[in-house]
């Protein structure tokens, strides 16, 4: 760790020379990265060095302990002494927590996708109350919606959902979410008062951009049909549904939300993009498998996540063992704890790895 933290003293005062030097500021672009880079380094810098000088005082104040005859001023040696011995941790800790790298995707918009699973009714029945949960967190965020596409039960359930939550921050809220979601309750359908067991998949995609992801129209097909569902008279009379095929991956998007379908097609091709995106993101974990234990289940949707048992309204998490019993809260969209817990535990992960 240390060894990294010397080079990273080294990187930023190499870059504080290069900005002080008058030729820098002729390439703005250039002056402008340089200032960046020199920014993102500077909290990592200022922790490394408060360390060092909290280790300059331990060493210090040790010699002094052993020199001073004068018992008043080796008491004051002893105190310098133990309260740098007590800071060390805490500095130890934050230069950890800066030396984590920060996912690139953690300030974007996400991208969600809700399928039903096994359960049939119950199971799109189920995929409704996570979309509305979802919403209700995204509200509770100053987050925005956008529904991109939607194939509805007509009984208040969704066989799938795809829907974008705008906002700073949405990505690194929502990232933990991917994965099988079963929920245990009666379903509204069963008559016989019968606990049913049903799962959901949920796919979590940061929103990429044009730049990042650079789609050949060529290797696209784009068809329009009539959108179906509850979607009004303007929309359900006109071809304004769009259906984008990437040929050479065979991902295909629909979007029908829009009236218009200039906005459907925008919206297709912004989570074709979060798609390819987040392929290219899954080939680079699954060749770096140490990424994948570090982190709590970002990447694999078939993992089972999570259980909601609403008969004793209770939540597990289970890939860290969080169980809470205020489903009905998390239902409307309280979902900060659950949030917090996967973050931290995260960090954690990180932390101990940063140890090997």
């Amino acid at each position: 760790m240390f060894e990294k933290l010397k080079e990273t003293v080294l990187k930023y005062e190499e870059i504080t020379e290069r900005l002080n030097n008058p030729g820098t500021a002729d390439d703005s672009k250039k002056y402008m990265a340089l200032l960046k880079e020199q920014g993102q380094l500077s909290p990592v810098v200022d922790a490394y060095r408060a360390y060092e000088e909290n280790e300059k005082l331990i060493s210090e104040s040790a010699e002094m302990m052993k020199a001073e005859d004068d018992p008043e001023l080796k008491a004051l040696a002893k105190e310098e002494y133990n309260e740098a011995l007590k800071k060390r941790p805490e500095l130890e800790r934050e230069l950890k927590l800066l030396l984590i790298p920060k996912d690139a995707d953690d300030d974007r918009n996400v991208i969600i996708e809700i399928r039903a699973g096994a359960g049939g009714d119950e199971a799109a029945l189920f995929a409704g109350s996570l979309y509305r949960m979802y919403v209700k967190y995204a509200e509770r965020n100053g987050f925005s919606v956008e529904t991109t596409d939607v194939e509805d039960t007509g009984i208040g359930g969704f066989k799938f959902v795809s829907f974008m939550i705008n906002g700073k921050g949405a990505y690194s809220k929502l990232k933990y979410e991917s994965g099988v979601h079963r929920v245990q309750r009666v379903p509204e359908t069963e008559s016989g008062g019968r606990i049913h067991t049903s799962t959901v998949t949920v796919a979590i995609m940061p929103e990429a951009t044009e730049i990042e992801v650079e789609i050949d129209p060529k290797d696209c097909r784009v068809d329009v049909f009539r959108a179906s569902g509850n979607g009004g008279q303007c929309v359900n009379t006109t071809d304004s549904a769009v259906r984008l095929t990437h040929i050479p991956t065979g991902i295909v998007i629909s979007c029908q939300d829009e009236k218009s379908q200039i906005k459907n097609k925008a919206k297709a091709f912004k989570v074709l993009r979060a798609k390819l995106h987040e392929l290219k993101k899954q080939e680079a974990h699954d060749e770096e498998a140490s990424l994948r234990k570090s982190q709590v289940g970002t990447g694999d949707r078939s993992e089972k996540i999570r259980t909601y048992n609403f008969p004793q309204s209770r939540l597990t998490d289970h890939r860290i063992g969080l169980t809470l019993y205020s489903l009905e809260k998390v239902m409307e969209g309280d979902l900060n704890e659950v949030i917090e817990s996967l973050n931290n535990a995260d960090v954690a992960a990180k932390l101990a790895a940063l140890d090997d």
